[in-house]
């Protein structure tokens, strides 16, 4: 068992400490461009995706919402025109979410602000090296707990 002081523990509480610290910054960073970070995140992530849509199973499995709240978020974003729930022809108890012409460009408009954000608030204060081996590290992670 970890003791509270190990290093392990110390870096899961940087973590968690991190991202208390920033996401509201960028939360609030986002809205002034016009979108909840629920939304932009959900946008961004259909807008790579192959086709730009996903099934909605899949779009759970990318998206950093918990699966319960991308139903809500999908709907949301439907609602402003931003995305489009389409049935899935092979399997008709399952639909695609598709960005919109208009969520594409509203990701587009948000993207600088955003990208800002992540700028002022995390990796201004990581050298490039830092900031490689954040990445690297918490890659592993997700892959090894995917």
């Amino acid at each position: 068992m970890a003791r509270d002081d190990s290093p392990g523990v110390t870096a899961w509480a940087a973590l968690l400490r991190t991202h208390a610290a920033v996401v509201p910054k960028l939360a609030r960073a986002v809205a002034g461009a016009g979108l909840q970070l629920s939304w932009y995140d959900v946008l961004l992530v259909l807008n790579a995706a192959p086709d730009r849509r996903l099934r909605m199973s899949d779009l759970g499995a990318a998206a950093v919402l918990s699966r319960e709240q991308i139903s809500r978020v999908v709907s949301e974003l439907e609602r402003a025109g931003l995305v489009e729930r389409v049935p899935n022809p092979d399997d008709k108890r399952s639909s695609f979410a598709t960005i919109t012409r208009a969520g594409r460009d509203r990701l587009r408009a948000a993207a600088p602000t955003y990208l800002g954000a992540i700028d002022d608030h995390f990796t201004a204060h990581l050298s490039a090296r830092e900031v490689a081996a954040v990445a690297a590290a918490l890659q592993k992670v997700v892959a090894a707990e995917e």
